[in-house]
């Protein structure tokens, strides 16, 4: 019998309780126990940000983090960007903008550029292209270049952006 552990995570707004194997990856398990698959596996050693999640409002590869470290805390996933309380339904701010861009070609990374430009500009609502570039640097894309994807995040900049609490919307 293997060990397990229970966990209560708040995921896009929604609490859930599991009981987890304690070597269970987050990304794995948003995938394959809670259903969130716009979190995608690329490299698996954190290097590609295809697994990129906000855990806390802050973003982290998820292929890395340990179900069992999320325990007690709130993630946010691709999901969980859209249909916020003021546009249910919508696409966040930072979505739109990079479908206006065609910031992307078969999406595999996408969601990982979407958490990450959100990340940037709760931080820092004006960044300059060189500070988008020095963000997005840990993110890879195999498909295309990346300057539509910088277009997007300075696209996704000049609008006005919605508050969120990251942990998604709020829990019932």
């Amino acid at each position: 019998m293997r060990p397990v552990r229970t966990i209560e995570i708040v995921a896009n707004g929604r609490r859930y309780r599991e009981a987890v194997e304690p070597r269970l990856s987050l990304a794995d398990f948003l995938r394959d126990r809670l259903g969130l698959t716009g979190t995608h596996l690329g490299c698996e050693q954190g290097v590609c940000g295809s697994c990129t999640v906000l855990l806390d409002g802050k973003t982290v590869r998820s292929c890395l983090v340990l179900a069992v470290q999320a325990d007690g805390r709130s993630v946010t996933t691709v999901e969980g960007l859209a249909g916020g309380p003021e546009d249910p339904g919508g696409l966040h701010p930072v979505q739109r903008a990079f479908l206006e861009a065609a910031a992307f070609q078969c999406g595999y990374c996408t969601p990982g550029f979407l958490l990450t430009v959100d990340e940037l500009l709760r931080e820092n609502p004006a960044p300059s292209e060189e500070e988008i570039r020095e963000r997005l640097s840990g993110n890879l894309c195999r498909c295309t270049g990346y300057q539509h994807i910088v277009d997007a995040a300075l696209r996704a900049a000049a609008r006005p952006r919605p508050e969120q609490n990251h942990g998604g919307h709020p829990a019932p």
